[in-house]
C-alpha cells in the first residue's frame, strides 16, 4: 500500500449573491484545494481565478505558453513560498485540475502549470472524471473485501 495525497472535500454553499472571490474559494474548498493550516494564507483563490484569465488570453492570442504559470508567479499570486507552493500542487495535480507543461522562450525553456483545458468547466470537468475514477475503485475494493471476508470465514470454518 503506497501513501497517495489526501484530499479532502468539503461540503460547503457559496452565499446568495457571490462575487467571483467568493466562488473560487467556494470551489477550492469543495475540491479540497484549500490551505489546511487555519490562516496559512487567504489567497489561494486568486491562483484559480488567474489560470482562468491566463487560459482565456492564451486562446484568444492563440499562444498557448501565455496560460502558463511559473511556480514562482502561482506562489506570488498565493501569497507564499516557492517550496510551499510545490506542496500545493501536489493535490492540483492530483486532482487533474493542473497539467505540468514547458515552452520555450527566447531559447531559454520555462516550466510551468496550466488549467488542463480550455475553461475552467473543461478543467473541472477532468477532476470530476479523476474523483469518480478513485471512487469506482474504491467501489471494486468493497466488493473484492466482502468476498475476501465470506472466504477467510469459509477457510475458517473448514479448517475445524
Amino acid at each position: 500500500m503506497r501513501k497517495k495525497n489526501k484530499i479532502v472535500l468539503q461540503d460547503i454553499e457559496a452565499s446568495m449573491n457571490p462575487t467571483s472571490v467568493e466562488l473560487a474559494q467556494v470551489i477550492l474548498a469543495r475540491a479540497g484545494l484549500e490551505p489546511r493550516k487555519e490562516g496559512s494564507t487567504e489567497k489561494m483563490h486568486k491562483i484559480l481565478i488567474e489560470l482562468y484569465e491566463r487560459a482565456k488570453t492564451a486562446g484568444r492570442q492563440k499562444q498557448p505558453e501565455a496560460a502558463v504559470m511559473t511556480v514562482e508567479e502561482l506562489a506570488i499570486f498565493a501569497g507564499i513560498t516557492r517550496q510551499t507552493m510545490y506542496d500545493y500542487l501536489k493535490r492540483w495535480l492530483a486532482l487533474n485540475l493542473i497539467t505540468k507543461t514547458s515552452y520555450i522562450v527566447n531559447t531559454k525553456v520555462i516550466i510551468g502549470y496550466k488549467l488542463n483545458g480550455a475553461t475552467l468547466e473543461a478543467a473541472f470537468d477532468r477532476a470530476h472524471v479523476q474523483v469518480n475514477n478513485i471512487m469506482d475503485l474504491t467501489k471494486k475494493y468493497v466488493t473484492q473485501l466482502q468476498r475476501v471476508i465470506k472466504n477467510e470465514k469459509i477457510s475458517a470454518s473448514q479448517q475445524k
